[in-house]
């Protein structure tokens, strides 16, 4: 049995700890000696959660209760008991059960040493604040079992969840990591694209021919469903069913047939004309769990799918999207599939694009036909091809707001990803409404991090799509790069930080922007 304070002494030495190799190295060597219950049980924890991703349930108390340590005169504890407190605290529920969750807790606390009160509550806060992401800790169980990381990485995209993927890699069986499988009812990462600037980018990448498909404004979503139960994610692996359910009760009246089933695919909301509705429009529906049946009347939604990742309980993707496809329009009956066409010439699929966005769509997704499904992978398998010149940013800073603008938080300073940090690319005021300005005031506030009187630093959560006219150099920000012109086009409440442009991904856009145009000698 695995003790709580063994635990909470590898926090403290790992947080201790500059470098990154002996953090990999203090978990690895902590990880190796566990048992198989443990091993989840600690991945968990040390990711800063009280239970594994895939698990939907939650403490909901407030923090740890305070409460003098009776450790000495009790057996130590161990992360069973750990486990066990917070399975009873997530099981409370009715009249008095705030009552019986902090009594819980209060007395898991009055066990605990001070080291181990410490460690519980970073977990029940989830934030573990000791130099420990979740790709070092996928790291470590990779030399635990002294295998690749990018097998324990490869696993841990199609099972959707880490801990599952620590027992598979330190138990008996030296092919059940390759072998891993995904997991219906928990949510894998979904399978990017990058950005190309028109079809002839993807015919060469893809040789000659390439999937294209209407590129929706609307919201991703994966749609799980076996036996009577049917679950949906957003792109940030939100659970949005209840705010869905004439897409759930579409999908259990018409494709369980082919259940255990996992498919991707977008809802786009529509106007009385069936016209698609902005992509704000259907974000008040998206977030709804309030007043649904109302909101389906006033604004209902289309459904368009794409992808097949599992059809009867097999898994779909490590075959090439041709046959997925195949697969997906078996299990739909040919119904509420995206319009597609395969195109082997610049000219059918700028006709192609046409007719997307004449009909109201954002542009065009162009796949290679014979690319597996990896989750959470993006490059040249898939490309999205768009009109307009955008990228996804994060809000950094914003600035206080003069004229008309005063009492708002109104300049934001915009950043792309670079590594586990943000290299910042410009500032925009524009694009957002009075109210919009309002709402993004309170909401950055609450984000606050640092301010010095006239620029609010933030924690980087809000994610943005710009508009820019051009990348353009620039001495002005450590990236090397700014966005001239920006503007906000719209707030992505759909994606995550982690899934905003990289700064290579800039670096690319920007090449590309020479390909019409010449490049001045440096």
């Amino acid at each position: 049995m695995a003790l709580l304070a063994d635990l909470a002494a590898l926090r403290a030495r790992v947080a201790a700890s500059p470098g990154r190799l002996e953090k990999r190295r203090l978990v690895a060597e902590y990880l190796r000696a566990l048992g198989p219950d443990d091993l989840t049980r600690a991945v968990t924890y040390l990711s800063g959660r009280a239970f594994p991703v895939s698990d939907p349930r939650v403490l909901n108390v407030r923090g740890l209760p305070v409460a003098e340590s009776g450790a000495s005169s009790q057996a130590p504890l161990v992360l069973e008991d750990v486990a066990r407190t917070f399975d009873d605290v997530a099981a409370a529920a009715g009249p008095g059960s705030r009552r019986q969750r902090d009594s819980l807790l209060t007395e898991l606390s009055a066990r605990a040493s001070d080291a181990e009160r410490d460690l519980l509550q970073r977990i029940v806060y989830g934030e573990m604040r000791m130099g420990l992401s979740e790709g070092l800790v996928l790291e470590a169980i990779a030399e635990a079992a002294g295998v690749a990381p990018s097998l324990v990485r490869r696993a841990a995209l199609v099972t959707g969840d880490l801990t599952a993927v620590a027992p598979l890699a330190l138990g008996p069986d030296p092919a059940a990591l390759a072998a891993a499988q995904p997991r219906v009812f928990v949510p894998l990462l979904p399978m990017l694209a990058e950005i190309a600037v028109g079809p002839a980018d993807a015919l060469a990448a893809h040789e000659g021919a390439t999937a294209m498909e209407y590129k929706y404004d609307g919201a991703r979503i994966q749609l799980h469903a076996a036996g009577d139960r049917v679950a949906i994610w957003s792109r940030r692996m939100s659970d949005v069913t209840r705010s869905l359910p004439d897409i759930v009760a579409l999908a259990r009246d018409n494709l369980v047939g082919a259940a255990p089933l996992i498919l991707d695919g977008e809802v786009v909301a529509l106007d009385p004309a069936g016209r698609p509705l902005p992509f704000q429009e259907l974000m008040r529906r998206f977030r709804r769990v309030r007043g649904v049946e109302e909101a389906m009347g006033s604004l209902p939604l289309s459904l368009h799918l794409f992808d097949c990742l599992m059809a009867d309980g097999r898994s779909c993707l490590d075959e090439p999207y041709t046959r997925r496809w195949e697969t997906l329009a078996r299990v739909t009956g040919g119904r509420w599939l995206a319009e597609r066409a395969m195109v082997a010439s610049v000219e059918e699929g700028d006709a192609f694009m046409a007719r997307a966005l004449a009909a109201g769509h954002e542009g065009v997704m162009a796949k290679d036909p014979r690319s597996p499904y990896e989750p959470g992978g993006r490059g040249k398998k898939w490309f999205k091809l768009k009109t307009a010149l955008t990228v996804d940013c994060v809000i950094v800073a914003a600035d206080r707001g003069s004229g008309r603008r005063v009492g708002w938080l109104s300049n934001y300073h915009l950043a792309v990803r670079e590594g586990d940090g943000w290299a910042e690319v410009g500032k925009t005021f524009k694009g957002l409404t009075d109210r919009e300005f309002t709402e993004m005031t309170e909401r950055l506030r609450a984000l606050a991090t640092a301010d010095d009187g006239y620029t609010v630093r933030v924690s980087p959560e809000v994610v943005v799509e710009v508009d820019y006219n051009e990348i353009q150099k620039s001495p002005t920000y450590p990236s090397g790069f700014a966005l001239r012109f920006a503007r906000i086009a719209r707030i992505r409440e759909d994606k995550a930080p982690g899934q905003a442009t990289t700064l290579d991904e800039l670096r690319r856009l920007y090449d590309l922007q020479f390909a019409t145009k010449g490049r001045a000698e440096p």
